[in-house]
């Protein structure tokens, strides 16, 4: 079963309805430069609200960070009632270490040495909770971390995938890819933001559940063949 992580949720009736949708993992965005960006004590009080709402049918929550230091991440983690956090920046090894497995890197290689190097880095203090995922992979952008709508190489996903368990796919995926790409790449999970919206941060729920359809879709296609 691919697991699927709707990213970028910024209130509660939107995180209420991916859950309900078949989201497992949510993603609350604390990079202040995004225009998905989730103040921490809102986000502490959509998180409250929903665990409050589904208690333990609530999915994975996980925060997005973005070249903060591992005390700040720490921080906020406890603050909000987090599970996990993403690191999407350019953080050294030392800090996906000092989170003590409370944290997985997302990758964005130029290329597949790259991807391995990277991998091979990060691995060794990757989450050992198998709910969680062990890497992320992006498309490379030489600018932006992340939420641009581009699709990362499938020779850099496969690349990553040779090396580590569990291994989230993201980069441009939308319902009409997404099961595509699950069925080419064959990855742990995927993550989606910008693909189920109707603008930055404001999901459209038909695309959510045509995308969670999609997965599932795929799914049963290769567990028949």
């Amino acid at each position: 079963m691919t697991r699927i992580k709707i990213c970028g949720v910024t209130t509660l009736d939107d995180a209420l309805r991916c859950a309900v949708a078949g989201a497992d993992l949510l993603g609350l965005n604390f990079y202040p430069s995004s225009p998905r960006y989730l103040a921490p004590e809102k986000a502490r009080a959509l998180v409250a609200g929903l665990r409050g709402i589904l208690g333990t049918a609530c999915p994975l929550l996980v925060g997005v960070f973005v070249n903060a230091d591992a005390s700040t991440i720490a921080s906020i983690l406890t603050e909000v009632g987090l599970d996990a956090a993403q690191l999407s920046g350019d953080e050294p090894p030392e800090t996906l270490a000092a989170l003590d497995g409370r944290a997985f890197k997302a990758l964005r290689p130029r290329d597949v040495p790259d991807a391995r190097a990277s991998a091979l880095s990060a691995l060794p203090h990757a989450p050992g909770d198998d709910r969680l995922p062990a890497l992320l992979v992006d498309a490379y952008h030489p600018l932006l971390y992340g939420g641009t709508g581009e699709q990362a190489s499938e020779d850099v996903a496969r690349a990553v995938i040779e090396i580590a368990p569990r291994v989230m796919l993201a980069g441009g995926l939308t319902p009409e890819n997404v099961a595509q790409r699950v069925r080419a790449i064959r990855p742990w999970g995927v993550d989606v933001a910008s693909g189920v919206e109707r603008a930055p941060g404001v999901k459209d729920f038909e695309r959510v559940r045509a995308f969670i359809a999609a997965v599932k879709s795929a799914d049963q296609g290769m567990g028949s063949t």
